[in-house]
């Protein structure tokens, strides 16, 4: 959604770099740039002037003109004035000292809503609270049934008293919601309204009636992020006339432009505190307006992809596989069982393309991202699963009659069998280097990646044991770095990186990519 805003923001700084100290009208060129990146973007007019007056402000002061490299202080106050118009720090749910919280969920017909209370039940669930969804949009067609519908996906109670389709009475069947969730002991219920196609007099009654019976903790205004500049103007009307307590965007991994979910806080001055970003119920999640910006100035998301990674490995997992990598056996105890245990588990975290994109830098190969085929995992998956426990176990078994007897198991060519076997090996070997820190193959010099150049070939003799000191004391004391090296590269992360590992400094090596296809 803000691939174009990214685009324009990086070429714009680009034009900066290099420059010793930034000119006036290097400011004024740069500012125009901004502006109108913003304007493409489809932010409204007002915001845009608020946050260009600002920049050019902060642009002219000290901290630019005495800084050592005034484009990375240009992106600096950049990123920073973007948190500012997202909300600034991150909104959290308020929740009720005597249960149950009430949440109310308002907004326009198509926004998404009903959605989106199986996708915050799902959410709440994960957090520890028991949900229930209440439906109270008795206008439109099918609505209860699809509520109903969402909530059983989501594995989540519903209470629906009435069928809907214009039957039944929203507010009474809101009311009776909350003494429903006291006696079936519910913490948390979410109440499910009625939407229009437009704003209307009858639509804002109805929304205030519920409120007024329910007395929500909080009212959350879901707006569909790809309307535009009328969800700025919807979203007024809705302050004005019913009152919400925070913003929930939908549909924000649509290809529209997302300027409006950039006005939207500073115009309301409401904080927008969920992104709802896939179709999929787990595609949800508290809005961070730092990480956001950094998406934004492709600088990345590494906190919500270490979140993602820490809700679906085992650390225990985790643990046995970087042990079985940092073997004495050079990473043999690591077959191709294990790596399809690693692959599901990775797949289970969403879209390879999402993950990726949430990478420092990856906005410079975004076309390739975009591209990836999601199916060639299942491929992989597949020919591992038409092996033999034991060709599993001894890939090197595999030979040619083998290969076709797997090709054909798992509808495949013969030579994207042979293909899989040989990335394992390499991988394996690489995978198994990195645990034993020895550094990364054809990455020498890294921080946290081994030595120079120069050190290269006497690091991995030193690794086979071949050439030890003749001095005991000096013996000993090799022996003990290399126990805590091993130590360390057993404690690593989910995919048996060394614990001392700097997120910010890794990159995939050449290897692992190919591996990957």
């Amino acid at each position: 959604m803000f691939d174009t805003l990214s685009d324009r923001l990086a070429a714009t700084f680009k034009n900066l770099r290099g420059k010793g100290r930034l000119s006036e009208a290097d400011i004024d060129a740069t500012a125009r740039e901004i502006r109108i990146a913003l304007l493409e973007a489809d932010v409204a007019l007002p915001v845009v002037r608020s946050f260009i007056a600002k920049v050019k402000e902060r642009a002219r002061g000290v901290e630019v003109s005495q800084a050592l490299n005034p484009a990375q202080q240009m992106i600096k106050i950049v990123n920073e004035e973007l948190v500012s118009i997202l909300g600034g720090e991150t909104r959290r749910l308020r929740f009720a000292k005597t249960a149950p919280t009430v949440i109310m969920l308002a907004g326009l017909q198509g926004a998404g809503k009903t959605t989106l209370a199986g996708k915050l039940g799902v959410w709440l669930k994960g957090q520890g609270h028991s949900p229930l969804l209440v439906a109270c949009d008795l206008q439109r067609p099918n609505a209860v049934n699809q509520l109903s519908v969402v909530a059983d996906r989501a594995g989540v109670a519903v209470y629906a008293p009435e069928p809907g389709n214009g039957v039944g009475d929203p507010v009474q069947v809101a009311k009776d919601s909350i003494e429903y969730a006291r006696t079936k002991q519910f913490d948390v219920v979410v109440v499910d309204t009625a939407g229009r196609l437009g704003i209307d007099q009858e639509l804002m009654q109805q929304a205030a009636d519920i409120r007024d019976a329910v007395n929500p903790d909080e009212i959350l205004f879901v707006v569909d992020a790809m309307i535009g500049q009328d969800a700025v103007n919807t979203a007024e009307a809705f302050r004005d006339g019913v009152g919400f307590d925070g913003v929930v965007l939908s549909k924000l991994d649509g290809d529209a432009r997302g300027g409006a979910a950039l006005s939207i806080a500073h115009v309301t001055g409401k904080q927008i505190m969920f992104a709802s970003n896939g179709e999929k119920l787990e595609d949800f999640d508290a809005f961070h307006p730092d990480r956001m910006a950094s998406r934004i100035l492709d600088m990345g998301d590494l906190l919500t992809l270490i979140e993602q990674a820490e809700k679906t490995f085992s650390q225990e997992e985790a643990a046995q596989m970087a042990s079985k990598l940092a073997s004495s056996k050079g990473g043999k105890d690591f077959t191709l069982d294990d790596f399809l245990a690693q692959m599901e588990q990775v797949r289970k975290m969403g879209s390879i393309s999402k993950l990726l994109g949430m990478l420092p830098g990856m906005g410079q190969i975004k076309d390739q991202i975009n591209n990836i085929d999601e199916r060639d995992v299942d491929r992989t998956a597949a020919i591992i699963k038409s092996m033999t426990p034991k060709e599993r176990a001894e890939p090197t078994i595999i030979n040619g009659s083998r290969r076709a007897r797997i090709a054909k198991g798992s509808g495949v060519e013969v030579s994207a069998v042979k293909n899989l076997v040989e990335r394992f090996f390499e991988a394996r070997k690489m995978m198994s280097k990195m645990a034993q820190g020895g550094g990364m193959p054809g990455m020498p010099g890294m921080p946290g990646m081994g030595g120079g150049p120069g050190r290269q070939k006497k690091q991995v003799k030193q690794a086979k044991g071949k050439r030890k000191s003749g001095n005991p004391m000096k013996r000993k004391a090799e022996e003990q770095a290399e126990a805590a090296r091993r130590e360390q590269a057993a404690q690593g992360g989910a995919l048996g990186l060394p614990a001392g590992q700097e997120a910010k400094n890794f990159e995939l090596p050449d290897e692992f990519k190919k591996f990957m296809g």
